[in-house]
């Protein structure tokens, strides 16, 4: 993993945020973290991108001049089966069915509820509280008193573990 470090200011900041949208489409972003450094008119937002290189088939889907890309600024989605441990990815996986059926429920897009890097980021932690919910990135008070409750409920619901295997049946 390699880290990015960026200020992005937040008056008149065209340029400085196209060329991190340029960075952050040509790599494999693992996380992102970011912090309002408030100075008046000199306040700037500052970033540290969590990535990896992009190897093998990351390398050519996420090449800029490569025409088989899915869009512009487009990066490669990060696979948190591979980043989260088995009983974390199956809350993870619980999560994301819960975030589709509220954000139809509500009529917004899946990413307006929670985005999978928020999701993701309550599993690590594991967040225990409301509290621990408004800590994560992004997240403020409107979606913790919204949907606070119901995901505190699905974290505190234990892993389950593989199904165990259909009894044989018996000779007759």
């Amino acid at each position: 993993m390699r880290f990015h470090f960026a200020t992005v200011p937040v008056h008149g900041s065209a340029e400085v945020e196209r060329e991190l949208n340029v960075f952050l489409g040509s790599h494999r972003v693992l996380g992102v973290e970011r912090q309002l450094v408030a100075d008046g008119a000199q306040s700037v937002w500052a970033i540290c991108v969590a990535y990896t290189d992009a190897t093998s088939h990351h390398a050519t889907s996420q090449d800029p001049s490569n025409p088989s890309r899915s869009g512009p600024g487009r990066k490669e989605r990060v696979d948190y089966k591979e980043i989260l441990g088995a009983g974390e990815f199956a809350t993870f996986a619980r999560l994301r069915e819960w975030r589709k059926v509220t954000a139809e429920r509500d009529g917004v897009p899946p990413y307006a509820v929670f985005t999978n890097e928020q999701l993701a980021e309550m599993v690590r932690r594991p967040v225990q509280a409301l509290a621990g919910l408004a800590e994560i990135e992004g997240v403020g008070p409107a979606r913790v008193e919204k949907y606070g409750p119901a995901v505190l409920e699905i974290l505190r619901v234990p892993p389950r573990g593989p199904a165990p295997p259909p009894a044989a049946e018996p000779e007759a």
